[in-house]
């Protein structure tokens, strides 16, 4: 009778009992390996917290929370942290392989927070060792144009407007060969007209424009951080007739811009070319 009941097992039990003990199920998903796989929610927890402190960092030094100092500490340890999280979600994630679905979408979202929070930081910090230690950039560095509207608010600002002459220079043209003046076969006036509009597309807070002068005196603010860069633009006709561009931009704070200041003249001088060459012809 005995035998008869389990051979028929109406209930399912016999087969249920032997899964449970069932030697290749525990090869494949060992008590080590379950409890592995919980390092993914740690991880992605981790990552998270991390995350969201790397963005309040720069935006809370922008909105006056803290000063740089701090904003830098917290980010620093940020960027720890998400290295320690991408770990944690990695392990978690391959021991969760033959788990449920829900492991592998926490692994995934530990990997990704985690890998954005500290690949940002260290792309910027390959970045640094990649380009000179130099904040100010100009496509004339004989004669650079000045800063007038703007100097009183660089007054507290601790690098100094005032150019650093041949030691600067010759920085900039090993490192930016390509950052040079723009010249076009169109009136001062034209060309001015689309220079400032093109800073206006930029985004750039116009604190001057002088067409009599042909200057334009502008503030870009990062993104992030919110760091403020000044920018002057210079626009001049030549003995030959043709109208010659100038664009000089200079962070107010750091010893290095990471290359800011030359992508910006280059995105600039692309887009005023365009604006120009679409100006209807006199």
């Amino acid at each position: 009778m005995g035998l008869y009941w389990f051979g028929n097992d109406p209930g399912g039990r016999m087969k249920k009992t032997q899964t449970q003990n069932d030697p290749q199920t525990d090869r494949r998903n060992p008590p080590r390996k379950r409890k592995a796989a919980l390092l993914a929610p740690w991880g992605a927890g981790l990552a998270v917290v991390c995350f969201v402190a790397a963005i309040l960092s720069g935006f809370g030094y922008r909105l006056g929370w803290w000063s740089l100092g701090p904003a830098f500490h917290i980010l620093s340890w940020s960027v720890s942290g998400a290295a320690v999280a991408f770990v944690l979600s990695l392990a978690g994630l391959m021991a969760g392989l033959n788990r449920s679905s829900a492991f592998l979408t926490v692994g995934l979202v530990g990997l990704v927070l985690a890998g954005a929070t500290f690949g940002f930081p260290l792309r910027e910090f390959i970045r640094a060792r990649s380009v000179p230690a130099i904040h100010d950039i100009t496509t004339d560095t004989v004669d650079p144009p000045q800063f007038h509207a703007i100097l009183a608010l660089r007054a507290k600002a601790p690098n100094s407007p005032v150019y650093g002459g041949k030691k600067v220079a010759d920085q900039q043209i090993k490192a930016y060969p390509g950052i040079k003046p723009a010249f076009f076969e169109a009136p001062e006036d034209v060309v001015f007209k689309k220079a400032l509009e093109a800073a206006r597309s930029m985004g750039w807070h116009i604190d001057a424009a002088d067409p009599a002068a042909g200057r334009i005196e502008a503030t870009a603010t990062t993104f992030w951080f919110g760091f403020k860069d000044d920018v002057v633009v210079r626009v001049k006709t030549l003995n030959d007739g043709r109208c010659r561009v100038d664009v000089r931009s200079e962070s107010r704070i750091g010893l290095s811009d990471l290359g800011t200041n030359a992508r910006r003249i280059t995105y600039y001088l692309y887009r005023l070319a365009s604006l120009v060459q679409s100006a209807p012809a006199r």
